[in-house]
């Protein structure tokens, strides 16, 4: 009896530490951004640069509903002089799949200006975008555009990286309890990585030569 104890006292101690910490990596990153967050365009302070997270685009070059409120939430924000320019970040890592093309067509048939535009095509997940924004882009402030499931953990990247940012929160329709509940999943485990990578201060897949924001975003076209 007292030898199965002790092998469940092995086996129940790591996973309830485990648990714990996972518990509280979640909260300390919740709770560190929540106020960093906006859902209102007017209310949210000038920065230099939006940077606009990517995801899914399909064959046929259209975007994700959750891609497509991000860019619309950029583009409201240029045009109320909230930010100069855009950083589309995304992953093409093969020719055949190209997110930032994809994002700065958007862009382009709103009417933003191409050298307004910047294309990130690195950016392969939130770390190595908001990396990017800071060391090959150079932004000093920004403005993260992406869902509000999404921000904390963007945000608190930010803030470990010394980068000065908020959120703007791009919900602008009613997402499915599905989808929302998959997402939320996602961002736990998403978290938790996040911690360890500022934690270690992990290079970003690729980084490369600098491209100052306060150029032209011209200069990122790879057609």
């Amino acid at each position: 009896m007292k030898k199965r104890y002790a092998l469940w006292t092995l086996l129940m101690v790591p996973a309830l530490g485990t648990a714990l910490a996972f518990l509280l990596i979640n909260a300390l990153i919740l709770g560190s951004t929540r106020d960093s967050l906006y859902t209102k365009i007017e209310d949210v302070p000038p920065a230099q640069a939006a940077l606009v997270l990517g995801a899914a685009v399909y064959r046929n070059s259209k975007v994700s509903f959750f891609l497509l409120d991000r860019l619309e939430s950029a583009e409201e924000l240029y045009r109320a002089k909230k930010v100069q320019k855009i950083i589309v970040s995304g992953d093409h890592g093969q020719p055949e799949y190209n997110e930032v093309s994809t994002m700065r067509d958007v862009l382009l048939d709103r009417g933003v200006p191409a050298e307004d535009i910047f294309m990130d095509h690195a950016g392969f997940d939130t770390y190595d975008s908001v990396y990017r924004a800071k060391e090959i882009f150079e932004v000093e402030n920004l403005i993260i555009v992406t869902q509000k499931f999404h921000l904390p953990r963007a945000l608190y990247i930010a803030n470990a990286l010394d980068l000065d940012a908020v959120g703007l929160v791009a919900d602008r329709r009613t997402y499915t309890e599905e989808v929302l509940l998959r997402n939320v999943k996602r961002e736990s485990l998403a978290r938790v990585k996040a911690f360890f990578d500022v934690l270690f201060r992990v290079k970003p897949t690729h980084l490369g030569e600098k491209i100052p924001i306060t150029g032209d975003g011209r200069q990122t076209d790879d057609r």
